[in-house]
């Protein structure tokens, strides 16, 4: 993976690793064209997402938490969010992300 963002679920749930890992290869792409697009990834970031989740994506996404505002961040994560697996998972979910920077 080109840029590097660590993610988990928050209070509300966890990610399925097993359709994540399935569907890498475009939720890779998703990532690098959202960072690219969005944020300098030479930045370090945490944004948190509250979105819902249903038939295993996430919809409704609202921006909570920005450490670096003004920075893209929020919009690369937003962006992200489109393609993020979330398996059989349903219901109101708050979405971590952490940008280590440095790439």
């Amino acid at each position: 993976m080109k840029y590097p963002i660590a993610f988990a679920a928050g209070i509300a749930g966890s990610f399925f690793i097993a359709q994540a890992a399935s569907a890498a290869g475009g939720f890779e792409d998703q990532m690098s064209r959202c960072l690219q697009q969005y944020a300098n990834t030479r930045d370090a970031a945490q944004v948190m997402l509250e979105c819902t989740a249903d038939a295993g994506k996430l919809s409704e996404c609202k921006v909570v938490d920005n450490s670096a505002a003004g920075k893209g961040f929020d919009k690369a994560a937003m962006c992200i969010a489109e393609k993020l697996p979330m398996g059989a998972k349903t219901g109101t979910v708050k979405v971590p992300f952490r940008f280590p920077g440095g790439a």
